[in-house]
């Protein structure tokens, strides 16, 4: 049987393992750091002075002092001393100083992308997957009929995109 969990490196308890409380401790202190984490600043390669318990951070790509080695990890404050969590690729965390969700690529930690296939407001789809280019009209004798042909491309565009009504 494994010691930890595969995903978030967890401690499990053994069968018969002295000090149980320990490992449920440490276990439930991790879990606490990781559920709907919200972190106080992001890249920071030095740890904070006076952190609080509870509080969290994004560590940088050179981080130094208590940080040393754990570069890009999720980074928070117990009061047991520091705890981290490498970040795998989907983590997503809020910045509570930019207000924006920032998620992790499998490289790096971006900021307040989101990403999807479309997006539906009120059950409406209003945004959907790129069409194609619209022909620019290209001037000449057949001008106006260029022209009409780009606007009514223009609106069939943005009607099935959704963000104007058909």
């Amino acid at each position: 049987m494994a010691d930890s969990t595969p995903r978030l490196a967890l401690p499990l308890i053994a069968a018969g393992q002295a000090q149980k409380e320990l490992f449920h401790n440490e276990a439930l202190a991790l879990i606490d750091g990781l559920l709907q984490p919200a972190v106080v600043a992001v890249a920071l390669n030095e740890p904070p002075a006076s952190p609080a318990p509870g509080q969290a951070w994004i560590v940088g790509d050179a981080p130094g002092g208590g940080w040393a080695g754990q570069a890009k990890a999720l980074a928070f404050w117990t009061e047991g001393g520091w705890r981290f969590v490498p970040p795998l690729p989907g983590m997503t965390v809020w910045s509570i100083l930019d207000g924006l969700p920032i998620r992790f690529d499998g490289a790096a930690w971006t900021f307040g992308e989101l990403t999807g296939r479309r997006v539906v407001i009120g059950g409406v789809p209003v945004v959907g997957t790129q069409q194609p280019a619209i022909t620019t009209p290209a001037g000449g004798l057949i001008v106006d009929v260029q022209a009409r042909a780009a606007i009514s491309a223009v609106i069939g565009t943005l009607q099935r995109h959704g963000l104007i009504a058909t």
